[in-house]
């Protein structure tokens, strides 16, 4: 039995875009950039404002709200006011299935 989960479809997930997806209770932003998707925890850890509201530039995920900043494979942040990181998901695509194990 597998512990990843499908979440969606990768056509659904756009190259340097952004989807929210909710899994078992868990708020979720999924990321397509350079053919690999990444997944976070869809909540900036400074303000709980959804991330998937915000942008993509390069590696980082950029909070719409007050700016803060975070690298997608880490969850580490990149910028001010964002001090702690957000929670990532080992994610992976199965033919057309984006999986995340929670």
């Amino acid at each position: 039995m597998s512990d990843f989960t499908t979440v969606a479809s990768l056509a659904d997930v756009p190259e340097s875009g952004l989807k929210a997806v909710q899994v078992d209770g868990a708020n979720l932003v999924l990321v397509r950039r350079d053919g690999r998707v990444y997944a976070l925890e869809d909540r900036c850890s400074h303000e709980e404002f959804p991330l998937s509201a915000g942008e993509v530039t390069g590696d980082q995920i950029t909070c719409a709200l007050h700016g803060a900043r975070f690298d997608l494979a880490s969850g580490t942040p990149k910028a001010l006011p964002a001090v702690l990181p957000v929670r990532t998901f080992e994610c992976r695509v199965e033919g057309d299935e984006v999986q995340v194990r929670l």
